[in-house]
């Protein structure tokens, strides 16, 4: 990977070509320390050690980073980002396993617009029938909206799964809570 610029250094307020701490690699990115030492953990950066033990990341650790977010973004996994990274660092080409990933990605998506679809239009047929009784009914009577939900068959309409949390370690301190 291209080392970053030293004009792009500069705009960092970072000096010259030396390694880059966890610290500063983190502020450049806008990620916590604790994202880059994930990262580590999963094989997907290699930073070096210092005498002082500090860790060390060289420059094109930016861009790298910069890749595994926007893989993350549109779906995939650390375990497989770390699986092509690692062929790729290796000098294979994993782009037709990416191109396979990608895809079924694709798939699972255009799945659940076709569900939310589905239950978009449910609800709107739910509401209309909520707006006729609300009406045949006076403002201080129950209507017993929710009873309906049976009798109209809702308890079959498929609900799509819910979406499921890019970083998993924020679900998990939630749960914790």
């Amino acid at each position: 990977m291209p080392d970053v610029s030293k004009k792009t250094n500069m705009k960092m307020g970072l000096p010259g070509d030396r390694p880059l701490r966890s610290c500063e690699l983190a502020r450049i990115l806008g990620v916590s320390a604790d994202t880059l030492r994930h990262y580590e953990r999963k094989g997907l950066l290699k930073p070096r050690r210092a005498p002082n033990g500090y860790r060390e990341y060289p420059r094109h650790s930016v861009e790298r980073v910069r890749l595994i977010r926007s893989a993350l973004a549109i779906g995939f996994k650390l375990d497989e980002l770390e699986s092509i990274l690692k062929t790729r660092d290796a000098g294979g080409a994993p782009c037709r396993h990416v191109r396979e990933l990608a895809a079924a990605k694709l798939d699972e998506i255009e799945t659940l617009v076709r569900e939310l679809t589905a239950l978009r239009d449910e609800m709107r047929e739910l509401i209309k029938d909520w707006d006729r009784r609300l009406e045949s009914v006076e403002a201080d009577e129950p209507a017993r909206l929710l009873e309906t939900l049976a009798s109209v068959g809702a308890a079959n309409i498929k609900a799509p799964a819910p979406l499921k949390p890019r970083h998993s370690n924020r679900a998990k301190k939630k749960e914790k809570l």
